[in-house]
């Protein structure tokens, strides 16, 4: 493994991951629906991340939040769980867990909230109702190997255009946008943290499965987690690391079967070392919560909660 310094480190991700992201061009956004909740509304919406590629999200807007009253926004990036039926929908808690009814949450605190669709979920599952669920996140994946890049290649650029998006909006002050995800939704947040100035928190919620946890425990997760040749260079916490000088927490749990516990202690104790090494230790924070699982734990939601209320 070379040791690189972090912009020959970025430079190297960049690579792996498939290299440049396209010129983006017009969002062309459009509100399809607004419905008013207890507090906030939320707006139903599409914008373009690419020409033809249409991304539905649910955007949750305070009362009282509009142009001359802008506030800190954070986009959610939701989870996987094999559950392709669900995806902006959770967040917005217009449908699955109320665990994860996380953009509720933060809308009541003040925060405007973007809650986009990732690829292969809920409304962006195949258009032709050919393949179904993983089927079709396989299918994505392999197509885009075959072009040289990757499935987190697009999800970064998704998610940058989300980015785009929330700085568009008036009710938005955009020098105060932070991400949150739980599971696969905490991999495309410490994926896109690197690539995103504009993100000045990073939040993510049990999900650092390293790829030598990976390889010793025989585990398969979700095509977002690899970047093909990356590990010549570095393991997940060395792309985590790169969002330093930007703030960045990561929740744990310590019997979370996806990211084995002693792996994930030394990724830490690595994405610790490279913020001190940035000269700013006290942006990396994390917590391992003792007996828990693959949850969004009280405590866990508190420290995130925390993290948002320090940085935004």
């Amino acid at each position: 493994m070379d040791t690189l310094e972090p912009d020959e480190m970025k430079t190297a991700l960049g690579n792996c991951l498939g290299g440049d992201w396209p010129q983006t061009g017009d969002l062309k956004p459009k509100i399809r629906e607004t419905i008013q909740k207890d507090g906030y509304r939320i707006e139903s919406l599409t914008y373009e991340v690419e020409p033809g590629d249409v991304v539905p999200a649910m955007l949750l807007i305070p009362d009282g939040v509009d142009g001359n009253n802008a506030a800190p926004a954070v986009a959610i990036w939701h989870q996987h769980g094999g559950q392709y039926h669900l995806g902006k929908s959770e967040p917005a808690g217009l449908d699955g867990d109320a665990m994860h009814h996380t953009g509720v949450a933060l809308v009541k605190e003040g925060y405007v909230v973007l809650c986009p669709d990732a690829l292969c979920f809920e409304e962006r599952q195949d258009p032709n109702k050919k393949l179904k669920k993983g089927n079709y996140e396989r299918f994505m994946f392999l197509e885009y190997v075959v072009k040289g890049k990757s499935m987190a290649w697009k999800n970064i650029l998704d998610m940058r255009r989300a980015i785009d998006y929330l700085c568009l909006r008036p009710e938005v002050d955009d020098q105060r946008i932070g991400c949150y995800g739980h599971s696969m939704g905490s991999t495309h947040a410490w994926m896109v943290g690197p690539w995103e100035p504009r993100i000045k928190c990073v939040v993510g919620n049990c999900c650092l499965p390293t790829y030598e946890a990976i390889h010793n425990h025989k585990l398969l997760h979700c095509f977002p987690n690899f970047v093909p040749g990356w590990l010549q260079y570095g393991d997940t916490p060395e792309i985590a690391a790169l969002i330093a000088p930007r703030a960045l927490h990561l929740n744990l749990g310590e019997l979370d079967g996806g990211s084995p516990i002693v792996e994930a202690k030394k990724g830490v104790t690595r994405i610790a070392g490279a913020y001190a090494k940035a000269g700013v230790p006290e942006q990396f924070t994390h917590y391992i919560e003792a007996d828990a699982g693959h949850v969004l734990s009280p405590e866990m939601w508190k420290r995130t909660q925390q993290c948002f209320a320090k940085h935004l």
